[in-house]
């Protein structure tokens, strides 16, 4: 990161959340609902279903958390109606369920990122994609300053996080320096106790810094500044550099629903993509997808 200070503020207004085309009744606020999430966004949907709760005391959602790979499995064999994770349906797959008569409906709620963190006592704390890429590939295998191994840690296989490392590395099969854990909670925790660790999390885990279980987490990691190339500026994941682009390791968090538009299932849904999930969302530090964002930077030299 250069040294001149900047401070981004993201300023985001409501645009969208009376465009949804869901209609609303008295069945959106009442009976019990099973949603399929990926794990990496549990403390965003813990606090949304907590709030969605309070609002419709009849309602009962109850999210399972899992690997994007489960998910998308029980998905298409029919145990769960409505699910979030990092993509959209193929073609294929929309086909697939079209010859089963489902009519199913894709929605982004929010922008996401992944993070990487390590532990204090390691001084390596910026790093390019390349970089990054070379590590995963198996190319490079020591730290620079540490002069020990690296070790890459992330929260289960075939979750988004493992996906989207396999996505930008290209390779099928990991080196073994490269494993899992059982959570993003467990991913924090052995980067805590391993200095030559670097851990690979959602950054909804560590983003909303009013939760006391955020700070429980970020009081013994540091995040990662990543930049696009060994020659350009290094950011890490807040808000506003997730918002423009410049953090490179974005991604999207997708609802695919073919439950009743009439049920509570689609009621939460409606609840998130209008003005209160939306702002849960933001208050979380990702993107809202209904709203828009002028960023306002202020430069002290």
């Amino acid at each position: 990161m250069k040294n001149s200070f900047k401070l981004m503020l993201c300023c985001l207004v409501l645009i969208a959340s009376c465009n949804n085309p869901m209609k609303v009744n008295e069945a959106h606020g009442k009976g019990t609902a099973k949603i399929y999430i990926e794990e990496s966004f549990k403390p965003l949907f813990d606090t949304s279903i907590y709030t969605f709760e309070g609002q419709n005391p009849l309602a009962d959602i109850i999210p399972v958390y899992k690997t994007e790979e489960e998910i998308l499995q029980d998905f298409f064999a029919k145990k769960v109606e409505t699910m979030c994770i990092t993509r959209d349906l193929t073609e294929t797959e929309i086909a697939k369920l079209k010859k089963s008569n489902i009519e199913v409906r894709s929605e982004i709620l929010a922008k996401d990122a992944v993070a990487l963190i390590i532990n204090p006592e390691n001084p390596d704390s910026t790093i390019s994609i390349n970089q990054l890429k070379d590590i995963l590939t198996g190319k490079t295998k020591t730290w620079s300053s540490l002069k020990t191994g690296i070790n890459v840690v992330f929260d289960h296989e075939n979750s988004a996080n493992f996906n989207y490392l396999k996505n930008l590395s290209g390779v099928t099969k990991v080196p073994e320096n490269i494993f899992a854990v059982k959570s993003n909670a467990e991913v924090i925790n052995y980067v805590k106790n391993n200095k030559s660790a670097i851990g690979v999390i959602g950054v909804n885990w560590i983003s909303d810094e009013d939760d006391p279980q955020t700070l429980d987490f970020l009081n013994g990691i540091r995040v990662m500044a990543v930049s696009k190339t060994a020659t350009s500026e290094s950011f890490k994941p807040y808000q506003s550099y997730i918002y423009d682009k410049q953090y490179p390791m974005t991604r999207d968090l997708w609802v695919v629903n073919y439950a009743s538009r009439s049920g509570v299932s689609s009621g939460f849904l409606l609840f998130m993509t209008g003005e209160k999930g939306q702002l849960l969302i933001q208050k979380s530090s990702l993107i809202p997808a209904n709203m828009v964002a002028r960023v306002i930077q202020l430069k002290s030299e």
